[in-house]
């Protein structure tokens, strides 16, 4: 069975205004796994305390840190430059976030590219000082119990200017990087946008696959809402074994916990 992890930035939000009440909000909701975005700015011992006493898992979180000078640099230039300084912000960002990630039991950490820099460095040369940045970082999750994530995202609808649009890229970015616990994030709603060809995709690329996410095309909403066949999609991961998590990152077009039990019978 399929297991969904509701993404507090994006779901729960009408009814529980406050971040907090959220995770208590999708245990009742009947799922104990949740994720979010950004840990830092977060009151991570509360949180602590929450999933412990209603023994939810958070599955995932965004890179982060309280380092403002990393996170300035790092937030400038991503993961597109050979900066010397890019390169040790990035190494104090993912040692930070794998504490945080170890202390909360995450499982996995999100990193984007950030946007294409200048006319003066090609694709190729992007491409390549992604792989550099990552196995910079790659000796920090080897052993660490945490998997770095890459996103691609579509640029089409959402995200223009970003770098990285095409799962194939992503997927070659992590062959060539070559460390077991940085793989992909493949978000289906993203990738229908910019690719489509999911379920194939899935299956070819399955092992480098890291984290799901899941949001119907178009308006991003719950699966069942737009063209996407999540009935045939959801059997293919299950199909192939898939046992990590799959984040519900949409915008609810009803109640939220009414949604969350409409993605669970697409798995029937």
């Amino acid at each position: 069975m399929l297991k969904f992890s509701p993404c507090l930035e994006m779901m729960f939000t009408k009814e529980y205004p406050d971040f907090y009440d959220r995770f208590k909000a999708a245990k009742n909701a009947g799922v104990d796994c949740v994720d979010f975005w950004g840990w830092a700015g977060r009151d991570i011992d509360k949180i602590k305390n929450i999933i412990d006493e209603n023994k939810i898992k958070i599955t995932s979180v965004s890179l982060s840190t309280t380092n403002q000078e990393a996170g300035k640099i790092f937030g400038a230039k991503g993961l597109l430059t050979r900066d010397p300084d890019a390169f040790d912000a990035f190494y104090k960002i993912a040692e930070e976030s794998i504490k945080t990630a170890q202390y909360l039991g995450i499982p996995s950490l999100i990193v984007t590219t950030g946007n294409e820099r200048p006319n003066n460095i090609t694709r190729y040369e992007q491409h390549a000082n992604i792989v550099l940045m990552l196995k910079h970082v790659a000796p920090l999750f080897e052993n660490s119990g945490v998997t770095l994530v890459v996103e691609p995202l579509n640029i089409l609808c959402n995200h223009v200017g970003y770098f990285l649009d095409s799962s194939y890229e992503a997927f070659e970015i992590c062959n060539e990087v070559g460390c077991k616990n940085i793989k992909v994030l493949y978000d289906i709603y993203h990738q229908q946008i910019s690719e489509g060809n999911l379920i194939p995709t899935i299956r070819k690329y399955f092992d480098l696959i890291g984290h799901f996410h899941v949001a119907d095309v178009p308006g991003r909403n719950e699966p069942g809402t737009g063209e996407i066949n999540y009935r045939n999609v959801f059997k293919a991961i299950e199909d192939l074994g898939y046992d990590k998590y799959i984040g519900l990152e949409y915008s609810p077009t009803i109640d939220t916990a009414e949604t969350i039990k409409k993605v669970i019978d697409l798995c029937k």
